[in-house]
């Protein structure tokens, strides 16, 4: 049986090692398949692109998507994977350092099944992805995706 996989789609390189470095030191057994913008998160998703011919989908178990993404923003990525059929049920979290309620608003009109602040402090930041692979990872029982 092969590892689950979490998606993290993000274009900042000090919050992406910070996500990396906060699910490393809670243990996290997962494989993380890092995309740094909309459109290759989209590519990863629908296995086109560098992607094609990848079953990218098998073990993919959550995505953990930042909404102010170069290319194709993530509320257009979200609309997306709820939009097809294969990744409609796919576990999404907006994990984002946004402060605007539209935003808020907007992930969850979307179809975003949780909406998380990054909080500036590792130690928060830390507990925060602590808490985040509990209960998506751990206790939440996902659908089956569609093949």
């Amino acid at each position: 049986m092969s590892r689950k996989t979490v998606l993290l789609v993000e274009d900042n390189p000090d919050d992406e090692a910070l996500t990396l470095r906060a699910l490393q030191a809670n243990g996290v057994a997962n494989a993380v398949e890092v995309v740094r913008d909309g459109a290759e998160a989209l590519d990863f998703l629908f296995s086109t692109g560098a992607y094609t011919g990848r079953n990218t989908l098998e073990d993919l178990v959550l995505v953990l998507l930042d909404l102010k993404l170069p290319k194709v923003d993530g509320l257009e990525v979200l609309k997306r994977i709820r939009a097809e059929e294969r990744t409609r049920l796919l576990p999404v979290v907006i994990l984002t350092s946004s402060n605007e309620e539209q935003d808020l608003i907007q992930s969850y009109l979307t179809g975003a099944n949780s909406y998380v602040r990054k909080p500036v402090d590792f130690r928060r930041f830390a507990e925060a992805v602590r808490q985040l692979q509990l209960y998506w990872l751990l206790l939440n029982e996902g659908p089956p995706l569609a093949s």
